[in-house]
């Protein structure tokens, strides 16, 4: 990835910090929102910890350790649905009620400014954290006005998950750098076998399409905001970006189906040889090299960077935070269960189960994960160089609008140019300092 790639995260993530500070929100005040940070960790117990779905088991591993060792605070697991979206509705009704239900939540990392502002998570102990010893992006996830409302525990960068064995028998030597020459590979690899889909990720209408969309712009060129936090997808670079997608749906480059598609469904149809190229998260990476008959590629496939107009792409920031419920009961216990989870060990734990992409940066050195994971190098760079989505009080909104005109265009239902400019009003209006 170029430096300049870098540059452009690290600058949107100061962007989004400003943007933050001038939005208006019903739950902040002149404090910066939220609980207090030791004062309000206080109660001992069982707790509830409400994420999304378990596809490993290795979460329920690690909290049936912590139960074994601690069997007056048991941790109960409260899987939410499989959708992001719907993720984030049901803690939003849970804590619009007050409710003392969910103890520790599973944040995406998008969601930290919206929770913290409307004080539905309470402030963490900084200092009772190693955050040194953590990828700056990630730990910057899990801040709203410099303070820490959320630990990074899983983070996350877009990577192009590719059939190796196929792009050999074409006679392709390298993975695509551009979307060219992605076209030019499926060109190949389809002369012999025409069934065969070329390129999918994330498209149906819900926060995956916000992170594809992003990294569509992102990589010929532009961006979301601009350095002054103003939006700027009135450009021609956002234009390209946008165009990508929708000529990819009217060329079939992109399968029909994966207009449907969310994270699992693309899953199963590269697991199912159905697809040449995906981008996705890096947790595909074990379950697709699984030798139990479930995957179809197993050992057939690697993975790149993203691709991009011009040059390699910029990916979007991902991952998940753990943050502790501002209505919740035995707060003390939640913090503690939060720094077990977040351990050395637990993480590398969950690395060797699960394939997700770590928030600390010694296990990117790791010589035993390095021999099973090899990519994880690549990885690293992926979210060093990644850009975040717009952190925005008001994220709902802002993720909506940008879902609403991607999915348009990419189903024809209104030209790139209508969508663009449609959206560029609705930012400005959502961003308004």
């Amino acid at each position: 990835m170029s430096g300049k790639a870098r540059v452009r995260g690290a600058a949107l993530l100061a962007v989004a910090a400003v943007v933050l500070a001038g939005c208006g929100d019903s739950g902040s005040d002149d404090s910066g929102g939220g609980g207090t940070a030791s004062g309000a960790l206080e109660g001992r117990g069982p707790i509830k910890f409400a994420t999304g779905k378990d596809t490993s088991g290795n979460m329920q591993k690690l909290v049936d350790e912590w139960n074994a060792d601690h069997p007056d605070e048991k941790v109960e697991i409260v899987e939410l649905p499989e959708a992001a979206d719907e993720q984030r509705n049901q803690m939003i009704q849970n804590a619009q009620a007050e409710s003392k239900e969910f103890t520790v939540l599973n944040l995406d990392v998008v969601w930290t400014a919206e929770f913290a502002a409307n004080r539905w998570v309470v402030e963490l102990p900084q200092d009772e954290f190693d955050l040194e010893n953590f990828l700056e992006p990630a730990v910057n996830t899990g801040k709203y006005r410099d303070k820490m409302y959320a630990v990074p525990v899983y983070s996350d960068g877009g990577l192009l998950y590719y059939r190796k064995d196929l792009l050999d028998a074409a006679g392709v030597a390298e993975p695509p750098k551009t979307w060219d020459e992605m076209q030019e590979a499926c060109t190949k690899v389809q002369a012999t076998n025409a069934a065969i889909g070329c390129y999918a990720g994330q498209f149906d209408k819900y926060e995956g399409l916000t992170v594809n969309f992003s990294e569509a712009v992102q990589s010929a060129g532009g961006n979301i905001l601009d350095e002054s936090g103003k939006p700027t997808v009135n450009t021609q670079e956002a234009k390209d970006g946008l165009n990508f997608l929708v000529e990819g749906m009217k060329s079939k480059m992109i399968p029909q189906a994966a207009i449907t598609y969310k994270e699992e469904e693309g899953r199963r149809a590269f697991q199912d040889g159905q697809l040449i190229f995906h981008r996705q998260w890096p947790y595909q990476y074990a379950l697709a090299n699984a030798t139990d008959g479930s995957s179809k590629v197993a050992g057939k496939f690697e993975v790149a960077p993203l691709p991009g107009k011009d040059s390699p792409g910029v990916s979007t920031l991902g991952g998940h935070n753990f943050a502790i419920s501002a209505f919740a009961e035995n707060k003390a216990t939640a913090l503690d269960f939060i720094k077990f989870f977040n351990s050395e060990e637990a993480q590398k734990s969950n690395v060797l189960a699960t394939s997700q992409a770590p928030t600390r940066t010694s296990l990117y050195d790791d010589a035993e994960l390095l021999e099973q994971f090899p990519y994880l190098s690549t990885l690293k760079e992926s979210i060093l160089n990644a850009v975040p989505r717009p952190q925005a009080v008001k994220y709902g909104d802002v993720t909506a609008a940008m879902q609403e005109a991607a999915y348009g265009a990419m189903t024809g239902e209104t030209s790139t140019d209508d969508a663009l400019a449609e959206l560029q009003t609705k930012l400005e209006s959502l961003t308004a300092q």
